[in-house]
């Protein structure tokens, strides 16, 4: 009688133990779930950093030529018109001066 009793203790504490650690709001999916908020909050994160780079780019492209002027020239080669470009190539070997000549960029210069 006493080794039933105990028996059917021992399975009631097991069952009212199963949804503790394995059902829907147990400790492993807690655990589970706070990794996945940890991973997030570090991918949010990131984004808010990207974010406010492309914001303060937008800003800057917004409020003046500035900005501009230098992707066109950086990017494009471009030059204004009342501008002049001069390449200025240093006294080299001629396989030196032309890999430097390929390497450099184009900078304008105002007249």
């Amino acid at each position: 009688m006493r080794r039933a009793v105990t028996l059917i203790l021992v399975v009631l504490l097991l069952l009212l133990q199963y949804p503790l650690w394995l059902g829907k709001g147990g400790w492993l999916k807690v655990w589970d779930m706070n990794r996945q908020v940890e991973s997030q909050q570090l991918a949010n994160q990131q984004t808010r950093a990207r974010n406010a780079l492309l914001d303060a780019e937008v800003r800057d492209l917004k409020q003046g030529t500035e900005a501009v002027e230098e992707r066109v020239r950086s990017e494009l080669g471009m030059i204004r018109r009342d501008e002049v470009f001069f390449q200025i190539i240093e006294s080299q070997s001629p396989e030196a001066a032309s890999a430097v000549a390929a390497t450099k960029p184009v900078t304008p210069v105002k007249r």
